[in-house]
């Protein structure tokens, strides 16, 4: 049997692209931000949420928060199935995309994102991609080719994608060669099938000073129609803007993967110590030490940062004091009872909530990071009283960023002990943590069985003591 003849890029015929067509401002955005993360490489976050990001993405600030949501959804899709997307058109296109046109990519991408995997009816998906390439000079005569393929993935998309491994497409080769060779082929496969899954939202809650913190969490568990987590973490399947839910402006809670907020709690009781949190935005750690009763100083070194970090204690009633300083330089005046290193890293365990992490990432960006790691782990250790207790952790997968620095700080610091954690006093699973006692999460933990209240966050947490 012949199979189906492949469209070849034949210009079509451009009209015009009117501007007021519903739903076309949204994915011309979608498209820019796209754009922004495969071709310019730069980071969702700051295309989306940075406070230049209005400036830098046209039609962003015309944008209603529906509207916003929608191209969010559009792009998150877009990177999270990017290789089984890519695989998929390129079964029907027979000399790819054409190189001189970039936005003939993306559209296509978009368009077959919303067939594919968003409820959005195919004509519309279709139309609206024709639309943006009749609105690109340079790729205006491709829109034939457009409609052709979507039509297309309309007709035999679903079938095909069915009978793919998407997991495996969907995670860079040299990324899933790593997790194979550190966790094994079934492991690495199941964190790859967990970052494709769109995460619920994790929150801790600040406690009622007329509760405990367990029914504290309990209440606006029941309010926001969500769950407990043993980690004592809520999490929600949320809809709309975050900040505007119940509870989001009186600062009774944050935004805060459940494994993002472990690493604070091994710490333990810090009420009246001064702690030290470092790399310290967004703040959700920082947040969590001054809700414990800890006076906290916390460093970072990006101003946007720091401010954003500043105006989320606001919102929660906390206050801290804020320090604009690179960790590494950073002159402190006297150590510290307790110090949290919260180091930059390739962020590779954060997958599941920023999809485009994978497309931007690079093997040899792992060997500079441990460096930084290094150099920042020694100055925490210089920051720490002796008899103090200092906590190191990551977001990362990778153990040139995670164990590997801990054995390196132990093997070259004599007066530094590593301190076991326990699983039970976290409220996790003892696969959580490795036979040397520290904390490593993987986005495949936490299942659940319903899909979307499941998986967590990669991270890696070390807990040390200053003799």
């Amino acid at each position: 049997m012949k199979s189906a003849r492949k469209p070849k890029l034949r210009p079509g015929s451009p009209k015009d692209a009117p501007q007021d067509v519903p739903g076309l401002a949204v994915r011309q955005v979608a498209a820019a931000i796209v754009d922004g993360v495969l071709r310019r490489h730069r980071a969702l976050d700051e295309l989306l949420d940075s406070a230049d990001a209005k400036a830098a993405v046209p039609g962003l600030a015309a944008l209603d928060e529906r509207d916003r949501a929608l191209a969010r959804a559009v792009v998150a899709t877009v990177l999270r199935r990017l290789g089984t997307l890519r695989h998929l058109l390129g079964r029907f296109l027979e000399h790819g995309p054409p190189p001189a046109a970039p936005r003939v990519e993306t559209a296509l991408l978009i368009g077959a994102a919303q067939i594919l995997f968003l409820a959005v009816p195919d004509h519309a998906a279709v139309d609206l991609a024709v639309r943006l390439v009749q609105a690109d000079r340079q790729a205006m005569h491709f829109a034939g080719l457009v409609n052709a393929v979507l039509r297309r993935v309309a007709r035999e998309g679903a079938a095909l994608v069915a009978g793919l491994d998407a997991p495996l497409l969907d995670t860079p080769p040299w990324l899933m060669a790593r997790w194979i060779k550190t966790y094994g082929d079934a492991t690495a496969h199941a964190i790859a099938a967990a970052n494709g899954r769109e995460p619920a939202l994790d929150l801790t809650v600040k406690r009622d000073p007329q509760s405990s913190a367990a029914a504290s969490a309990a209440a606006w568990a029941a309010q926001l129609g969500g769950r407990v987590l043993p980690t004592g973490s809520v999490r929600v399947v949320a809809h709309g803007a975050v900040t505007a839910l119940p509870g989001f402006a009186a600062g009774a809670w944050w935004v805060q993967d459940a494994a993002a907020a472990l690493p604070a709690r091994l710490l333990g009781d810090v009420a009246g110590l001064r702690v030290a949190d470092l790399c310290a935005a967004p703040g959700g750690k920082t947040a969590q030490l001054v809700a414990a009763g800890a006076a906290v100083t916390a460093v970072d070194r990006a101003p946007a940062r720091l401010a954003r970090l500043a105006n989320n204690l606001a919102r929660l009633s906390l206050s801290a004091e804020l320090v604009c300083a690179d960790v590494g330089t950073w002159p402190a005046e006297q150590q510290f009872d307790a110090v949290l290193l919260d180091a930059p890293c390739t962020s590779t365990g954060t997958i599941r909530r920023h999809p485009d992490v994978p497309w931007l990432k690079r093997a040899v960006d792992i060997a500079g990071l441990a460096g930084l790691q290094r150099r920042l782990i020694a100055r925490a250790v210089a920051l720490t009283k002796p008899g103090g207790t200092l906590v190191y952790c990551t977001c990362s997968l990778e153990p040139e960023e995670c164990e590997d620095v801990i054995a390196e700080l132990l093997a070259q610091e004599q007066n530094i002990r590593r301190v076991p954690i326990s699983a039970a006093d976290l409220g996790i699973d003892a696969d959580m943590v490795t036979p040397t006692g520290e904390l490593r999460t993987l986005p495949c933990h936490f299942p659940d069985a319903d899909s979307r209240l499941a998986g967590v966050d990669g991270f890696f947490a070390a807990k040390l003591k200053k003799l």
